[in-house]
């Protein structure tokens, strides 16, 4: 199984030229930056899902919860902006769910990790989503 750091991709492996693809290990090193990031858009769509909720029972007395509404809503959007410069898709709010873009014997493939598990150890083909999510050491199988 050979994995290709986005330096080293030609352009003919590559399904997009100027798309970010990432090793395992890169993928990995990234985590911790990633992991911050993804943490801040859980808490802030947890935010912004409350407060849409008070919105719309009128449990809101109209002291604000508007403005707090939209402020969430725009770091929401500044956070994914973020964590999309980095090169990395941004899947779930809820479960903190992003995939890592990658090449694998000549194939886009997706490096997969969900909040709350330590590093990238699972992959899936790119329209086959969470639920067809592999460990990584079955790559050179697939």
């Amino acid at each position: 199984m050979t994995y290709h750091d986005n330096a080293t991709a030609s352009l003919q492996d590559a399904p997009e030229a100027d798309k970010t693809y990432f090793t395992l290990e890169h993928a990995n090193r990234a985590l911790p930056y990633v992991r911050r990031i993804v943490d801040d858009i859980m808490a802030v769509y947890r935010d912004v899902v409350a407060l849409r909720r008070r919105m719309e029972t009128d449990e809101s007395d109209g002291s604000g919860v508007e403005r707090q509404y939209q402020e969430a809503i725009d770091r929401l959007g500044e956070l994914v902006d973020e964590v999309q410069a980095v090169g990395v898709e941004l899947k779930d709010f809820e479960r903190g769910l992003v995939d890592f873009p990658a090449l694998a014997d000549d194939r886009e493939v997706m490096l997969c990790w969900r909040a709350g598990e330590e590093h990238v150890s699972h992959w899936h083909e790119v329209d086959a989503g969470y639920a067809g999510r592999q460990p990584t050491d079955s790559l050179g199988r697939a």
